[in-house]
């Protein structure tokens, strides 16, 4: 049978791209949040939001799409909140390992960093070193030019070798 396929064969779908997906979205989310439960909540709306409009989505941008509105979910509750809250825990299960096998004070450290960046620069650090991104990908994605992600990667990293080499006495 030729056509749109039905809502069950959707779900399966779906599904398949949930179970696929939801460790990347976590990992970006987590990094952009610094806090477990935010960063569950986080891919939770993204995820329902990617789920709404699932029958619009090509499967091979599946995974971009969450992604934008996961960024767009994130960008939307920090306006609403005007502000962060710094947390002192770092989760520690395997899934949200920020450091790709870095121990929890390098997560930490990671993450403790990550959260003196303003959140354009952090979106993009994230986006592009964390999740290997190219800079026309994570310019599509965050709807800006790739002169801006060049130039928020550059001031991003700067500023974190900066904080890096004052937090560590300069012995790195």
């Amino acid at each position: 049978m030729f056509g749109r396929p039905s809502k069950a064969e959707r779900d399966l779908a779906f599904a398949a791209f949930m179970e696929q997906a939801t460790p990347s979205l976590t990992r970006t989310a987590w990094l952009l949040t610094g806090n477990r439960d935010q960063a569950s909540e986080l891919v939770q709306a993204a995820l329902v939001k990617t789920y709404a409009a699932w029958s619009r989505v090509r499967e091979d941008q599946a995974l971009a799409y969450a992604r934008r509105v996961l960024i767009n979910q994130r960008t939307d509750t920090w306006r609403a909140t005007r502000g962060e809250t710094a947390y002192a825990q770092v989760p520690e299960r395997a899934d949200l390992d920020a450091g790709g096998g870095a121990g929890v004070e390098q997560r930490d450290e990671i993450v403790r960093l990550l959260r003196t960046l303003p959140e354009q620069q952090r979106k993009v650090v994230i986006l592009r070193y964390y999740q290997d991104l190219s800079e026309q990908a994570v310019a599509d994605l965050l709807g800006i030019s790739v002169g801006s992600v060049k130039s928020a990667a550059s001031r991003g990293l700067a500023a974190l070798r900066t904080q890096l080499a004052t937090t560590s006495g300069g012995t790195r």
